[in-house]
Formats: structure tokens, sequence, C-alpha cells
């Protein structure tokens, strides 16, 4: 297989290299963040928990590509895969960039016009990787929101983060187990926002799972095979051809025998 047509199998689907893109960005903003917050505070380590599942996407990510790859020799060495390996590792996050680069080529490539065309025709994929994108995105920024107004408050008891990150999730879940909760006025405003963008993600992501187990589930239609269609098309026509020609030799025959009639 050439270079060029090798290349040519990066491309796993629009929406899913706009998903990728759009994760890899994320991730270097994450990581920003995780130079901004000072070490071990637990704002720092609320990043950290979304910069975990952001790497067990990549991983999901680089071991898809590579058993779907032409060749895994290209992959590994033309395509990319020691790069996106190397950014699954702690300390070696930024080769996290040559994703972007790379999801930036392949869209480039594919051109405006062709881009806006898959992604209509891949409306629902796209959409359920756009609420897993906000979801991660929702989660992250609520969370460090809440401990900005709860962690030093008197009588809080999200104050670490991972009390942030477990009371986002049971809240956007609807579960609400109420171990934990706000407490300032703050506090309560990101929670109801939590609640308003948190539950509509989710409803969104329950629908898309409901209709996939449904269209899965649903009979499919009985395949027809199009020659014995014509077959039995063909053996109909000369069925019916035969009985006109009995009937019309019927007709000759009545017409024969009223002939003397007539005459007399």
């Amino acid at each position: 297989m050439t270079t060029a047509a090798a290349a040519r199998e990066d491309l796993k689907g629009t929406t899913y290299e706009l998903f990728i893109l759009a994760i890899s960005i994320l991730s270097i903003v994450n990581l920003a963040l995780l130079f901004g917050f000072p070490d071990e505070s637990e704002s720092w380590r609320l990043v950290l928990y979304i910069d975990g599942a952001l790497t067990i996407i990549f991983l999901a990510d680089s071991t898809y590509r590579l058993l779907t790859a032409p060749t895994k020799w290209w992959y590994i060495r033309r395509g990319g895969g020691v790069f996106d390996f190397l950014g699954c590792l702690p300390g070696l996050r930024v080769f996290r960039l040559f994703r972007i680069l790379r999801a930036a080529r392949i869209i480039r490539r594919l051109g405006g016009p062709r881009v806006l065309k898959e992604l209509r025709q891949g409306l629902a994929s796209g959409t359920l990787y756009l609420v897993v994108l906000l979801g991660l995105v929702h989660v992250g920024m609520t969370g460090l929101l809440e401990l900005h107004f709860e962690e030093d408050s008197a009588g809080a008891n999200i104050t670490t983060g991972g009390d942030a990150l477990w009371w986002g999730y049971v809240t956007a879940t609807t579960v609400g187990y109420g171990d934990q909760f706000p407490v300032t006025m703050g506090g309560r405003i990101v929670g109801a926002f939590m609640l308003t963008v948190g539950v509509a993600l989710f409803a969104t992501f329950s629908g898309f799972l409901a209709n996939l187990f449904l269209s899965s589930g649903a009979p499919e239609p009985a395949e027809t095979d199009t020659d014995d269609d014509l077959a039995t098309t063909l053996a109909e026509l000369e069925r019916l051809q035969e009985h006109q020609r009995r009937a019309i030799a019927a007709l000759r025959a009545q017409t024969v025998e009223l002939e003397p009639a007539t005459r007399d």
C-alpha cells in the first residue's frame, strides 16, 4: 500500500475526527489548568480526575486506530501512533498536540462542503459525541465553581475534588443521593446551572441509548431476491396468456355454432 493510500485510511469518520479534535483541545486546556492551580490543591485534583477520563478516551482512540489501520507498522511510524501512545502517559501530555494537528489536517483535506455534508449524514453519532464532550466540560466547569464557593465555607460538605465530581455526576443523572449538597448562595446558583444543563445532557444521552437498543432489537425487513421476483412475474404473465388463448378459442367455437342459426 502506498503512503498516499494509507494516509487516506486515517480518516475514521468526520464526526469522530471532530470529536477527537475537540477532546484534544479540551485536554490541552486541562493541561494549562493543571499548571495554573497549586499542586495538590483540591481544584488541581479535580482537573486531574477530568484528565484521567480524557486519557481513557485517548487510549481507546489509539487502540481503535491501531486495530483498524491499513498496516499497524504504518500507523506507528507514519500515522502518529507513537505520539498517540506517548500522549497517554503522565508527564507527556504535551504530545496530545499532535492529535490536534492530525485531526485538523484530515478535516482540511476533506474540505468544508464535504465536512458539512457528512455532519448532516452522521447527525445521530455527532449528537452523541457532542453530548459526551459537553458533559465532560460541564462537570469539570461546575465542579471547579462549586469548589470555589464551598471549599472553605462553614458547614460545607463539598470540600474536595472527589466530592465535587461525585456531586456533579449524581446531580446530572438525577439520582440525588443528598450526601453532598451546596450550602452557600454561590454554590446553589452553580447547582441550579448543573441541574438545568446536566439533566438535559443526560436525558439526551439516555434517549440516544434507548433508540439504539430499540433499533437493534427491531426485526430486519426480509430480503427479497430480484431474480426470483422476476421469474414469478413472468410465470404469472404466461398463465394469464394461456387463459386468454383458451377464452378466445371458446369464443370462436361458439361463433361457429351460432352461424347456421343466424343464416336461417
